[in-house]
């Protein structure tokens, strides 16, 4: 597994990472022996950046990466903060988080949090920017090493980045959401941030797995969500009807070099963005994470594909996504 530097944390991660959102139960039922062998499996795959977040399953995903981190070493564990403690919409004090991150602290059994990433907040509380200072000093007071954000949009990500401090930014990206290649990517990578990519699967639809057809557990956000219920709309499906999604990744099959997967098109094109740092994609059964890390292996994409990929999301895919890009 080859790694790539995270920024300004210097922490070197494993180009494939670990979601860790199922751990907390919301891609449908994990239970404890599940969780274990996913654990199992990305340390026999050297993936050693996992992230997780004070909310999944209400702590349970926080949890069970703190029982499981003394059974190993060189694991770097990102979590997040701000949907909980009673922050969202308009709740955010610094008391409010610290108390966050105290608790997540204790959950992981870390003395320090090794990245610490606001959590897909409002943009009002971003462009405000007092919450910055507030992580500024929970990193002199030693909570935190380093501290980044989880953002829906480009225009958000490109707000974070007017801090100097921030180390990371974790957005969306991927064959069915390419607008941050544009600006975002290029900014980051000039101010030495890193950056962590979800859904890069666009929650499994580029795996190329789904019929229209396919049901989900009534537990996992991609039933629940489907139509942006629970939460932005853009985190399940990339915010593209499912069944509308369905079509274009039947489409997409056409662009597969020989040799190649689905999964490895989607995260190979990602890869290939010199800026990105790592891509975490939540699996549920060891062997998609064997199947993503294999994916990282893959040849780079040709520059043609490339740009056949980019004009097959402006005139096909973009017009369908139905949340902030």
């Amino acid at each position: 597994m080859r790694t790539r530097k995270l920024g300004k944390t210097g922490f070197d991660v494993s180009e494939i990472g670990l979601g860790c959102w199922q751990l907390g139960g919301d891609f449908g039922p994990v239970g404890e022996e599940q969780a274990t062998a996913i654990l199992d499996e990305a340390i026999r795959q050297n993936v050693n950046f996992w992230d997780t977040a004070d909310v999944y399953g209400g702590g349970l995903s926080e949890e069970r990466i703190g029982a499981y981190l003394p059974k190993t070493s060189g694991v770097r564990v990102a979590t997040k903060l701000g949907r909980g403690n009673g922050m969202m919409p308009d709740g955010y004090t610094k008391a409010a988080v610290r108390e966050s991150l105290e608790g997540s602290r204790k959950r992981l059994g870390v003395e320090v949090i090794d990245l610490a990433q606001l959590h897909c907040i409002p943009a009002k509380v971003l462009e405000d920017g007092e919450i910055f200072t507030w992580l500024d000093d929970l990193v002199d007071e030693g909570l935190i090493r380093f501290y980044g954000a989880s953002v829906e949009t480009v225009n958000e990500g490109m707000t974070c980045l007017n801090h100097p401090n921030i180390a990371s930014l974790q957005i969306i990206f991927n064959i069915f959401r390419q607008d941050a290649a544009a600006e975002l990517l290029p900014r980051a990578m000039a101010q030495d941030v890193g950056v962590i990519v979800r859904l890069p699967l666009a929650s499994g639809l580029l795996s190329g797995k789904f019929g229209k057809d396919h049901q989900f557990d009534p537990t996992d956000h991609r039933n629940y969500n489907r139509d942006g219920a629970a939460f932005s709309v853009g985190e399940t499906f990339n915010g593209i009807p499912f069944d509308k999604g369905v079509e274009l990744v039947e489409e997409l099959e056409e662009f597969k070099p020989d040799g190649f997967t689905m999964v490895d098109l989607a995260l190979r094109w990602i890869l290939d963005h010199q800026a990105v740092s790592t891509v975490i994609a939540g699996v549920t059964e060891p062997q998609q994470l064997i199947s993503n890390v294999n994916a990282a292996e893959k040849a780079a994409l040709s520059p043609v594909l490339s740009a056949n990929l980019s004009d097959f999301y402006r005139n096909k895919v973009r017009k369908h996504i139905r949340s902030g890009i």
